[in-house]
């Protein structure tokens, strides 16, 4: 039995046809976390891809870079690449895990693999106010804001994929908005509204979106009145497999005990 996708992708192609682009600001903040980490690598990267929904934005960085489409099968060539970028289109693939395999069969060996994606976090007050809204008026709830998932859980999947040294952290993001119609329209110009398969595919009540605006007001607006939208970016890097990468030592190996190297009594723990 074949398990239903997660998300529709004529509709997220829809979506991110309609993108404006002074509304990519999370796109931005991606390539300059991007930047500020290539910059702490000591290697040059000579044969780079980018997966990405929109090339207009890593372009003039990477001018000699292959721009990929976050397709479910990525264009990329097995063992062509010595850096890969996946940029901000992880949190709606289908099957992220594959994702990260076909990148990761792309590189050479020794070759990095950095991830920037939306995290768990990302629009946590949204996602709340819509449920009480949904939950005051109908009963019941129904997918509105895609499921992101956590770092930890991002992280594993770097080692899920065959990829070496994983390392995942965490750069959150606040923006501020006049009202709940205003965060929507800026994440329509973004092309990150709903795309899940299982969303509804009839009109919303107003008194829904109407309720959840106070319920934001209410739970969430600052001093100003300001209604704050959390955006969590969360960054992975991983590395090809390659003999000249440190390897952990075997337990039991060392030949220094902590305590010297603290300068500290060693204390036996109790049986």
């Amino acid at each position: 039995m074949t398990q239903a996708p997660l998300f529709d992708r004529s509709a997220i192609q829809a979506h991110r046809a309609r993108a404006r682009d002074e509304a990519l600001f999370l796109h931005t903040a991606a390539l300059d976390e991007v930047q500020d980490r290539l910059m702490m690598v000591n290697r040059s990267f000579t044969d780079p891809a980018i997966v990405t929904p929109f090339p207009q934005i890593w372009q003039a960085a990477f001018p000699n870079a292959q721009i990929v489409s976050d397709t479910d099968v990525l264009d990329l060539v097995p063992g062509s690449c010595d850096l890969v970028i996946h940029a901000m289109c992880l949190h709606w693939a289908n099957d992220p895990v594959g994702q990260l395999i076909q990148c990761r069969r792309a590189l050479r060996a020794d070759g990095l693999l950095l991830v920037v994606a939306l995290g768990g976090q990302t629009l946590n007050q949204l996602r709340s106010v819509l449920a009480e809204a949904e939950s005051r008026i109908s009963g019941g709830l129904s997918p509105r804001v895609a499921p992101m998932a956590e770092i930890r859980d991002l992280g594993g999947l770097l080692q899920r994929a065959g990829l070496n040294l994983p390392v995942a952290d965490v750069v959150p993001l606040t923006a501020e908005y006049r009202d709940l119609w205003h965060l929507m329209r800026d994440l329509r110009d973004m092309g990150e509204t709903n795309a899940l398969d299982a969303r509804l595919k009839r009109p919303t009540p107003r008194k829904l979106f109407d309720t959840a605006n106070r319920l934001y007001q209410e739970h969430f607006a600052t001093e100003t009145g300001r209604l704050p939208a959390t955006f969590e970016l969360i960054c992975l890097t991983g590395w090809s497999p390659d003999e000249s990468q440190p390897k952990p030592l075997r337990p039991g190996s060392a030949k220094a005990r902590l305590a010297d190297a603290l300068k500290v009594p060693e204390t036996k723990l109790p049986e």
